[in-house]
């Protein structure tokens, strides 16, 4: 996914419980959106996931397929 898209799709859902982002190789991930680096020199835009776990996962923008709100 484009990184302005997933940036887009990914805003207003920062915070937010019950998340789901599917990536290129089928990992999906769902929890807690609890970052995004964006602008940071030298780095790959990407976003941070907490899962129910506990743990933390990192997927970069462009391995993004579809983000999937399961709020609603």
């Amino acid at each position: 996914m484009e990184v302005t898209k997933a940036l887009a799709a990914l805003q207003p859902l920062y915070w937010k419980p019950n998340i789901e982002i599917i990536t290129t190789d089928g990992y999906r991930v769902r929890g807690i959106v609890r970052s995004m680096k964006t602008t940071q020199a030298l780095t790959t835009p990407s976003v941070k996931v907490e899962r129910a776990d506990g743990e933390v996962v990192k997927i970069p923008f462009t391995s993004i397929i579809e983000i999937i709100n399961h709020n609603q």
